[in-house]
């Protein structure tokens, strides 16, 4: 009866669902990237005008490569040419990089452009270097997206975290429609709803039965639920709801978009102690498996005290994630 009771309420908040998820339309084959989109307020108010039009056009002259991804290696190189460290306006770091996007020499000889066509390839004018920087992510396949684009980031600066960096900026720069694999991985939990909670249970293929007192209970737990939907999505993430916080970019609350994984602590200033995870649906909602006892379901967690006090931030589970990004 618990399990009916459930399932009917989790029904009914699906019902006033339905138009958010319709919007979206049929899922496009070619809309996986969420790094496209209008400038942010984040945006405008960190990038100079100028700056913002030299991405944007630059941008244009690499199929497939977003204007975001452009602007946050502008953020970390140079600050989009604000930074006073040393080879930014003259001369050269002590890596030999120069320039508001930062080349070695021998790179700009290979990848530089003319981006305001004064007849001068100089890697210390900013259109230049933008126009360059868009050359030399394209020439190693950035247009390309998912692992292409994660491998050309890296290119630029041979460091993992520089590539999640420059990702979780471009997320913050850019407000795009909600992105096709999010869809799916919503619609993908959503089939779910009434199953039982099992703790231990579940994964990508679906409900299973789980350990301890999730023994002889077949279901999800809340973590498998959202590695189930995401595999949906065509996305491989962690088993664990504290490992799945780094399987893609960081999302400041304020541009969460369906699908995006909500997590939740018990310390909010320690991240290993993160226990619980949802995903969000839109409009303060996030479906997910709460605790042993009860079954998915959609809960309202930008009003419930608890989940507030215990929230620590949000994932965009990303195919250029570690699980993902393999030659």
């Amino acid at each position: 009866m618990k399990l009916l009771i459930g399932a009917c309420g989790a029904l009914a908040a699906l019902v006033l669902l339905l138009p958010l998820l319709a919007v979206t339309g049929r899922p496009s084959a070619s809309a996986d990237s969420t790094l496209a989109g209008a400038p942010t307020a984040y945006a405008r108010n960190d990038i100079p005008p100028e700056y913002l039009r030299w991405y944007m056009d630059a941008a244009q002259t690499c199929p497939g490569l977003s204007w975001p991804v452009l602007a946050a290696i502008g953020k970390v190189e140079s600050d989009h040419g604000r930074s006073t460290g040393s080879g930014v306006h003259s001369g050269e770091n002590s890596a030999g990089a120069g320039g508001p996007m930062q080349f070695i020499a021998a790179t700009w000889a290979a990848y530089g452009v003319d981006g305001d066509h004064d007849g001068r390839k100089d890697r210390y004018n900013p259109a230049d270097a933008i126009y360059g920087a868009a050359n030399y992510l394209c020439a190693n396949h950035a247009g390309q997206g998912g692992k292409h684009l994660y491998r050309a980031i890296w290119q630029y600066n041979h460091a993992d975290w520089y590539v999640h960096k420059v990702l979780a900026l471009a997320a913050k720069y850019a407000a795009p429609a909600p992105s096709s694999r999010g869809v799916i991985a919503v619609r993908a939990a959503l089939r779910w709803l009434g199953t039982p909670y099992s703790w231990g249970g579940g994964g990508p293929s679906g409900p299973s039965y789980g350990i301890a007192q999730g023994s002889g209970i077949k279901g999800f737990d809340c973590s498998s639920l959202a590695q189930y939907a995401w595999a949906k999505a065509g996305v491989t993430i962690d088993r664990v709801a504290a490992d799945q916080y780094n399987d893609g970019p960081h999302v400041p609350r304020d541009a969460l978009q369906p699908g995006d994984l909500l997590f939740f602590a018990t310390n909010t200033s320690d991240l290993r102690t993160i226990h619980h995870v949802g995903i969000y649906l839109g409009r303060g909602r996030m479906v997910h498996a709460p605790q042993t006892g009860d079954v998915v379901r959609i809960s309202d967690f930008a009003h419930n005290a608890y989940r507030q006090s215990q929230y620590v931030g949000a994932t965009r589970p990303s195919p250029t994630n570690h699980h993902n990004s393999q030659v």
